[in-house]
């Protein structure tokens, strides 16, 4: 069994879940140490069209990955709203900044999260991985992030 199917064995997707998500960069390349690069994918990733039945709570975009919380809304499935993240951002990078290749590496991580507290735990820990990262002195620094908190 490969590696992609090992991550996908026992996945299941509830509507009003919270899951914490995580996907990098083909060969984690760190694409989004570039501003506009980083710039464009953030608004792909943000758009309200692929936010219509699911919430994205928080996210954080690093140089070669990125962490969320998704809440999956009625007829979502993780796979299905993670698919639609990849391919709406990697499409808009690709017609933005040609010379990037393929944007995103196959498959992604995703953790259920059980209760209101550790749904907030997970935002700030995703919120904080600039700073462990040493991309910032302050969450405040680093522009590529958001969360419903706020």
């Amino acid at each position: 069994m490969s590696g992609y199917s090992e991550l996908r064995k026992g996945r299941s997707s509830e509507a009003g879940q919270a899951y914490m998500v995580t996907f990098t960069t083909v060969d984690r390349r760190p694409l989004f140490l570039d501003p506009e690069r980083a710039m464009d994918a953030c608004r792909a990733m943000t758009s309200s069209r692929l936010w219509y039945r699911s919430r994205l709570l928080c996210w954080v975009l690093m140089p070669d990955h990125w962490h969320g919380v998704i809440e999956l809304g009625a007829l979502d499935s993780l796979s299905t709203t993670v698919q639609r993240l990849k391919s709406n951002s990697g499409r808009s990078i690709r017609l933005h900044h040609p010379e990037s290749g393929p944007v995103w590496d196959k498959g992604f991580h995703d953790h259920a999260l059980r209760s209101g507290p550790s749904i907030l735990a997970a935002g700030r820990y995703i919120v904080a991985n600039p700073l462990r990262a040493g991309l910032a002195r302050s969450v405040a620094d680093y522009a590529w992030w958001d969360a419903v908190w706020l």
